[in-house]
């Protein structure tokens, strides 16, 4: 293994439910694993709309990211699945409220979700700054 490749599990964020790390990073750059609207404390799934979901997902993305050093602001790019394209408008919304003004590149799909009642998942990119 490559000492330039590390494997990342962050204690205060939501703990993997399956074979794979929170976040890897990679050189200057940070690929965290997809992320649900899970409550890191009881590690459960938080059923709510699908705004709930996504600011709550997307806090989860914030977790890991401080954890590692970095924040919103470094992400450079996002894949957001969602259960149903009707809930797109909310959860665009939403996504827009949590960046402010300044967005990352984004994909946006409609995907089968792993567990019943989730209706997003989100993981994303980021840029490590070396200053």
């Amino acid at each position: 293994m490559s000492s330039r490749i590390k494997r990342i599990i962050q204690l205060d964020a939501v703990a993997p439910s399956g074979a794979y790390s929170q976040a890897v990073s990679a050189g200057d750059f940070l690929f965290v694993s997809g992320q649900g609207p899970i409550d890191p404390l009881s590690n459960t799934l938080v059923v709510g709309d699908i705004s709930e979901q996504t600011t709550l997902t997307l806090q989860n993305i914030g977790k890991i990211l401080a954890g590692c050093g970095a924040s919103i602001s470094d992400i450079v790019k996002c894949s957001v699945f969602i259960e149903s394209s009707d809930d797109f408008a909310p959860m665009d919304a939403a996504y827009r409220a949590f960046f402010g003004g300044t967005f990352p590149a984004r994909t946006t799909v409609q995907a089968g979700m792993v567990e019943s009642g989730m209706k997003v998942e989100i993981d994303c990119i980021a840029y490590l700054r070396r200053d």
